[in-house]
């Protein structure tokens, strides 16, 4: 089992984003566009809650980009 390395720049952006609750926005490699918060994250994926607060498990792998919404 692979630990989430909580040195690198991309995880430490994602905890922050956490944190502080933003909205972002993932394009996946399906070119769907997700919006909402992330909950949490794991060495493979994100959770992301859309705004019925219903989560989306998101595996690291499909996601093009992310970023905060606005």
């Amino acid at each position: 089992m692979s630990e989430l390395e909580t040195g690198l720049p991309s995880v430490r952006q994602i905890q922050t984003l956490i944190r502080d609750g933003v909205e972002v926005e993932l394009k996946l490699i399906t070119n769907d566009l997700l919006t909402g918060k992330i909950r949490w994250q794991d060495p493979d994926c994100v959770c992301l809650f859309d705004h019925y607060d219903q989560p989306t498990i998101v595996w690291r792998q499909a996601i093009v980009y992310m970023k905060p919404k606005g």
